[in-house]
């Protein structure tokens, strides 16, 4: 009761400080107002938007007296972001002696092995040792009115028939009237094909293969690789010389114009999506939050600041945190996230705190019942924001969150929407947790139950994986695996790759969580999975 006691002491004392409350509302109004202007484009990880909003960060850390903990003694800690495939200026085809210029005239699909190779082939036939060419005309007709039916995958087939048959690579085109929408997927998580397999265009087909009965000297190159952007993180220290840290931070990055395909905003024409609430009410008050423990008495903790990019893409500058952290995570105490703080309905004062459940001194230090606020509770350490990346670390975590609204992920979330009065209690309340904490022992970790990243509870049977959503290859990479859940009681570890469940292969989360809505609680199948080089099979029940 003692921690209790210090925690509605501490939050009656702030609530006298009115000219205080004032001026932080202020900066806390300011720093949204900048952070979610038009100028910086939605702050878009990898944009010059971006940039501006990591520069303003960077320059309050200073201002606030916080050490740089990032790259080269400056705030800011670069990481990559894996944006898909691309094709590199390597790749090339040639038809007899005729160089065909890539999109126009053809293109490798985005699963085709990388490899060069050359020969003379006669379009009619399909000899062993050559370059083949098939018309998917047919198989387009065969699988009209086939809704499973999927290109891709059946060229992918194809592809694979003919390297076991001798050809050295493939080249598709379509004489039908049939549209196949063959293009470049960047994203595509299709497993890699054996050998080269390219697309050939109406035009090129015109131009190289009028002549059935022609021998075509073929020369190709494919060569992909990894497409990247660089995200930013910015992280500040408050040094105590203490021998444990905590962790206070929030993402500033939003969706840009909504090129990630992450909006949902229904029209056609691209529009700034500036983020207010999300999550330009949680960086500012990571940013306040810095200054009032930098000018603090509570040393018992040194402090981490930490504003992340890449939440939005499936919370890659938290997870490189993680691994990067220039701290000994073992000594991180416990880990407070704020995303979208910036709309307390001024009626209900309705405040969810995430991972209650991930120490039981959270149980000591907060009350539902409150002086202003009407919290809600969730045990969870997981779900969609940075803290998971401290979850699946074994460490202490708080969410912060005042509720989701019509503006999410739309052009409309603005910073005049904002509720900066309740802004201000929340970052009060949280400051006081901080106080609550500053004499206790290092918080002891506890496990909870996981709840699903994309926030859907339709499902009827759970494997308890959770899924690495910035996993960039085919499958879906378990991050973690959850206690007495089907996975873990199969065998299955964290790390492993999974591609298929009964029956049903998937590539990617999506596609997994697809397959996944098929089963029932009570079913028994098996899930395959890759471990290394290995490639495994368990018996499941749900």
């Amino acid at each position: 009761m003692g921690i209790l006691l210090v925690l509605i002491a501490n939050t009656g004392f702030a609530q006298k400080m009115k000219k205080a409350d004032k001026a932080l509302m202020e900066r806390i109004q300011a720093h949204v107002s900048f952070l979610a202007d038009d100028k910086l484009e939605g702050r878009r990880t990898g944009t010059n938007g971006e940039k501006l909003a990591y520069e303003y960060i960077s320059n309050e850390f200073s201002k606030a007296g916080l050490l740089a903990k990032g790259n080269n003694n400056s705030f800011i800690q670069q990481f990559p972001v894996y944006e898909g495939k691309q094709i590199n200026n390597a790749s090339h085809l040639i038809i007899n002696d005729n160089e065909l210029k890539l999109e126009k005239e053809y293109f490798p699909l985005a699963f085709s092995a990388n490899n060069f190779t050359e020969s003379a082939t006669a379009l009619a036939l399909q000899e062993s040792g050559s370059v083949w060419l098939i018309d998917i005309d047919d198989k387009l007709k065969e699988n009209k009115n086939n809704p499973h039916f999927d290109l891709a995958e059946a060229i992918k087939t194809m592809t694979d028939a003919a390297a076991d048959k001798g050809a050295t690579a493939l080249i598709v085109y379509n004489t039908g009237k049939t549209e196949d929408n063959l293009k470049f997927e960047p994203k595509s998580k299709i497993e890699l094909a054996k050998i080269p397999v390219l697309y050939l265009t109406k035009d090129a087909q015109k131009a190289y293969l009028k002549d059935k009965a022609a021998i075509l000297d073929i020369k190709l190159k494919v060569d992909i690789g990894e497409k990247n952007r660089a995200g930013h993180n910015v992280i500040g220290y408050v040094d105590n010389n203490a021998a444990t840290t905590i962790v206070i931070g929030g993402h500033y990055d939003h969706l840009g114009y909504g090129e990630d395909h992450n909006s949902l905003h229904t029209s056609t024409t691209p529009m700034i999506h500036n983020g207010a609430d999300d999550n330009a009410s949680g960086t500012a008050a990571v940013i306040e939050l810095g200054k009032m423990l930098k000018k603090s008495k509570f040393k018992n903790n040194n402090y981490v600041l930490v504003c992340f990019s890449g939440e939005e893409l499936g919370l890659f500058g938290s997870k490189y945190f993680i691994d990067n952290a220039g701290i000994d995570i073992s000594t991180i105490n416990y880990m407070i996230n704020m995303d979208m703080i910036g709309r307390l309905n001024d009626s209900t004062h309705g405040l969810t705190i995430g991972g209650y459940g991930t120490s039981p001194v959270w149980g000591r230090v907060l009350t539902p019942k409150n002086d202003y606020f009407s919290v809600k509770f969730d045990s969870s350490g997981t779900g969609p924001s940075d803290h998971s990346s401290f979850y699946r670390k074994d460490i202490p975590v708080l969410f912060f969150f005042t509720g989701t609204h019509t503006d999410y992920h739309k052009p409309s979330d603005d910073a005049d929407k904002l509720n900066y009065d309740g802004e201000v209690k929340v970052v009060k309340y949280i400051y006081d947790i901080v106080a609550a904490t500053n004499k206790l022992p290092k918080l002891q970790f506890t496990k909870t139950r996981e709840v699903a990243m994309s926030g859907k509870s339709s499902f009827k049977v759970s494997l308890g994986i959770m899924p690495d959503y910035a996993f960039g290859s085919s499958g879906v990479r378990a991050d973690g695996i959850s206690d007495g859940k089907p996975a873990q009681k199969a065998g299955l570890k964290a790390g492993d790759i999974l591609l298929q469940l009964g029956e049903y292969k998937f590539s990617d989360v999506q596609s997994y969580m697809e397959v996944l809505s098929k089963f029932k609680k009570g079913d028994a199948t098996t899930v395959k999975v890759k471990r290394g080089e290995q490639v495994l099979t368990f018996d499941i029940v749900f």
